[in-house]
Formats: structure tokens, C-alpha cells, sequence
């Protein structure tokens, strides 16, 4: 601003907005996969391993489908140790169910591949809520911010337009 280029300043302000809607954008999407989820899905499969077969059948898609799956990070199988073949248990299950579920939504394998990493990375469906709303907060924080600043930007060139 001190060196008058104020369309410098203005494209400044217009990115931090992107970035905000972006965020708010992700945000949505990713509380609206989590609330259109059914809690059969949320819940840690317990009981023993299901083979690339069993899973399959227990969802209703074909084993090329898991592959496609884990190949776009959606899946992470475990291995058998004598046989080298993938298995699934617990949280693969639990992934897997969320897939079927999103996919049958709509919702892209790279829609699908973040919210399943959001998930796991939060530790979990109450975890991740948890996460939501802080994150919810934090946007209103930079929203504020942002409005305050550009009261204070549009303060001072009314200034600087004055001398």
C-alpha cells in the first residue's frame, strides 16, 4: 500500500477470499458426508478378516472394485502373512462400508479417498465431528478477520485518497 499499488492489495484480499470459500467449501462437503452416513457404516468392523471375496459379496461390488479402491487410497488391506493375499478387518471394513456408501451417492473416488483420510486422521466419526466444529470456528475467526482488515484497508485509502 505505501508503494500505491493497490491492485496488488485488492488481489491480495481477493485470494485470502477464495481460500476461505474453499475452505467453507470442504467443509461442507466433508459434514455432509459425515451426517449422510448411516452409523452401521461409522461402526469398527469387529470379527475376524474378511478375504477380497467375502468383503465383496458383504458389500455387493466385485473384487476389482476393492482394488480400485485401495489403488485410490480409500482402502489399506492387510496382507496374510502365508499367503501374501489382502485382508480386511476392522477399520478396512469400516472404510470399505463408507465407500460403498458414498459411491452409491455419487460421490467421486476423490471425494470419497478425503473424507476416508479425514476420518482416519481425526481417529475417528466423534473425533472427526470434534475436528468439524474447530474447524467451523476457525473460519469464522478468518471470516471476522478478514472483514476487519478490510474495514481497516478501506479506512486508510480513504485517507490516503484525502492528501
Amino acid at each position: 500500500m505505501h508503494r500505491r499499488d493497490v491492485d496488488a492489495a485488492y488481489r491480495l484480499i481477493d485470494a485470502a477470499h477464495v481460500s476461505l470459500s474453499s475452505d467453507r467449501t470442504a467443509l461442507a462437503e466433508v459434514a455432509s458426508t459425515l451426517t449422510g452416513l448411516t452409523d452401521d457404516a461409522l461402526t469398527v468392523f469387529h470379527g475376524p478378516p474378511l478375504t477380497v471375496g467375502e468383503l465383496a459379496r458383504r458389500l455387493g461390488v466385485h473384487p476389482a472394485t476393492l482394488r480400485t479402491w485401495e489403488s485410490a487410497g480409500i482402502l489399506r488391506p492387510g496382507r496374510d502373512h502365508p499367503t501374501g493375499y489382502r485382508v480386511y478387518a476392522g477399520d478396512a471394513v469400516r472404510d470399505a462400508e463408507i465407500a460403498r456408501q458414498l459411491r452409491r451417492g455419487g460421490y467421486p473416488l476423490r471425494n470419497v479417498a478425503q473424507f476416508i483420510e479425514s476420518l482416519r486422521a481425526s481417529g475417528g466419526p466423534d473425533a472427526l465431528r470434534t475436528f468439524l466444529d474447530a474447524w467451523q470456528q476457525r473460519l469464522i475467526a478468518r471470516s471476522r478477520h478478514l472483514l476487519a482488515g478490510a474495514a481497516q484497508l478501506d479506512a486508510y485509502l480513504a485517507l490516503v485518497d484525502q492528501t
